[in-house]
């Protein structure tokens, strides 16, 4: 995100600052209520593990990882600090506990898009105009990033590779048998994930990643938005 706004911050350094606070701001939003969201959901299906350390807060500073958030920053995709969930605390499970935790934290992120998209919705903020210093413009910016960074984060954590979200949410959808059978993938997730983001990298045109990401993101940028 960050390296695709340097020519903006080197020729228009005010909006480019802007487009930089806009989207710091969006970040802390998107990461604090993703991992609050996994805290709340386990809390109320018995597990008190991340109420007890602190991560049932809506404080940015027991969510944000910093290396995470840089990498989001920096290259457009990063990570939080991971909320501990002890599956033999969850009333419905572990499988299906679990699943219903890690969704819980991609819902909440459609969830802050969609209402962070209600005054666009009903006309009282453009994001069509063209960022500048006026107020107006700066708001409509700020919701745009809060909207689309939102989505953007439910849809890459969504992804059945492990350590994602996606994962756990599949794994908890199987039939037993088949769900017996994907769990050893676990293991293999995070050199699975990052193989196929350096791949995406060092490729020119698209990549594996945004190839399945964005037409994901599109429609539900266009369901939320119209």
């Amino acid at each position: 995100m960050l390296i695709r706004s340097i020519d903006m911050i080197i020729e228009h350094p005010a909006e480019g600052l802007i487009m930089i606070i806009s989207a710091l701001i969006a970040l802390v939003v998107a990461i604090t209520f993703h991992e609050f969201s996994h805290a709340l959901s386990a809390n109320i299906l018995g597990d008190l593990t991340a109420t007890r350390l602190g991560r049932l807060s809506l404080n940015p500073k027991a969510h944000l990882d910093p290396i995470g958030s840089i990498m989001i920053l920096l290259a457009g995709f990063g990570w939080g600090k991971p909320v501990p969930v002890n599956s033999y605390n969850l009333r419905s499970g572990g499988r299906y506990g679990m699943a219903a935790v890690a969704a819980s934290g991609p819902i909440s992120n459609i969830f802050m898009a969609v209402i962070t998209a209600i005054p666009v919705k009903i006309g009282l903020i453009s994001l069509t105009a063209n960022l500048g210093a006026d107020p107006v413009y700066i708001v409509a910016y700020l919701f745009q990033s809060i909207i689309y960074l939102n989505l953007a984060l439910a849809t890459f954590n969504l992804l059945p590779i492990a350590p994602l979200d996606g994962f756990k949410v599949v794994l908890g959808c199987l039939p037993r048998k088949v769900a017996f059978q994907f769990a050893p993938l676990e293991s293999y997730g995070p050199m699975i994930l990052l193989g196929l983001i350096l791949v995406d990298y060092a490729l020119p045109g698209p990549g594996i990643l945004s190839t399945i990401i964005s037409p994901i993101l599109t429609f539900l940028i266009r369901i939320i938005l119209g």
